[in-house]
C-alpha cells in the first residue's frame, strides 16, 4: 500500500516556508472553526484586527487578531476536509502559530450522546489518508494529549457535561455505510469527523501544540439518519457559547505558560 510508505523527511519539494511569511509577534493561540456561520458570529463579538491572509485556489482566507480578556489570539476559519484543513495550518505554523484550538461539528455513533454535546476526541481512527504522510502508517493516533485535562477544568467551571471517546476520522462522508458504521462503533468510536487524525498528526510532525474538541451534530446510531443541529445556522447561540470554550481553555493555557 501506498500510504505505508511514510517518508520521515523534514524538508519536501515544497515546504510551507516557501509560499507563507511569517508574521511578527504572532499571538501564543490560535483558535479555529469550520462553520462560516460560527465563524462570523464570533467575529463580530471582537474589535478584530487582519494580521495576514491564506491564500488556496478557492479564495483568500484572513487571518485576524482579536482580544478577549485582555489576551491576545489568533482568529481564523478552517475549511472542512483534512487536506485542505492540513495544508491551512502549515501555512499558519510557518507564520508563527505554535498552538491551536480547533472546534468542530461531527456525527455520533452513540445515540445517547446530545445533540451539541461536546466531545473531547482520546484517539482517532485513521481512515482517511492525510495523516500518513505525517506519521507511520497505523489504524489510530493518539489526540489531545497535552491539554485534555485542562479543558476539563473548562468546562467544569463552565457548568458543561462532556464525554470522551474514540473518534472516526474519514474522508468519504457519504461513504459511512452500515456496515463501517459497525465496524468503527466496534472499535471505539463514539463520533465521526473529518480532520482529526490529520491534524494531530501534523502537529506532531511540526513539534506544536493542538487540541480539538466537538459538538455534536447529526445522529448515525438509528435506522435512519437524523441531521439533528448539523446545519450551521442549527441553534448557532448555543455553538457559539461552546466556541468560546475554545478562548477560555486559550486563557489557561497561557496563564499556565507564563
Amino acid at each position: 500500500m501506498l500510504l505505508e510508505e511514510f517518508d520521515p523527511a523534514r524538508n519536501a519539494a515544497i515546504d510551507p516556508e516557501m509560499v507563507a511569511k511569517p508574521i511578527k509577534d504572532f499571538p501564543e493561540v490560535t483558535v479555529s472553526c469550520f462553520s462560516k456561520f460560527l465563524f462570523d458570529k464570533v467575529l463580530a463579538v471582537f474589535e478584530a484586527k487582519k494580521i495576514g491572509e491564506l491564500h488556496f485556489a478557492f479564495g483568500r482566507n484572513p487571518v485576524y487578531e482579536v482580544r478577549c480578556k485582555g489576551k491576545r489570539f489568533a482568529l481564523f476559519q478552517s475549511y472542512v476536509g483534512e487536506p485542505t484543513c492540513v495544508a491551512q495550518y502549515e501555512d499558519l505554523i510557518a507564520m508563527g502559530s505554535k498552538r491551536l484550538i480547533l472546534l468542530g461539528n461531527c456525527g455520533v455513533l452513540d445515540r445517547s450522546i446530545e445533540d451539541c454535546g461536546v466531545i473531547i476526541p482520546t484517539a482517532a481512527l485513521r481512515d482517511e489518508g492525510t495523516s500518513f504522510h505525517y506519521a507511520p502508517a497505523a489504524d489510530v493516533i493518539e489526540v489531545n494529549r497535552k491539554y485534555r485535562g485542562l479543558f476539563k477544568e473548562v468546562l467544569k467551571d463552565c457548568g458543561y457535561p462532556w464525554v470522551e471517546g474514540i473518534t472516526w476520522t474519514t474522508d468519504a462522508p457519504y461513504r459511512e455505510t452500515r456496515e463501517k458504521i459497525a465496524r468503527r462503533k466496534a472499535q471505539g468510536a463514539i463520533c465521526v469527523e473529518m480532520e482529526c487524525a490529520g491534524m494531530q498528526a501534523l502537529c506532531d510532525f511540526r513539534g506544536t501544540e493542538f487540541f480539538q474538541f466537538l459538538y455534536a451534530g447529526d445522529n448515525l446510531d438509528h435506522s435512519s439518519w437524523e441531521p439533528r443541529s448539523l446545519a450551521g445556522d442549527v441553534r448557532l447561540d448555543d455553538k457559539t457559547k461552546i466556541m468560546f470554550l475554545a478562548f477560555e481553555l486559550g486563557l489557561k493555557i497561557m496563564e499556565r505558560e507564563q
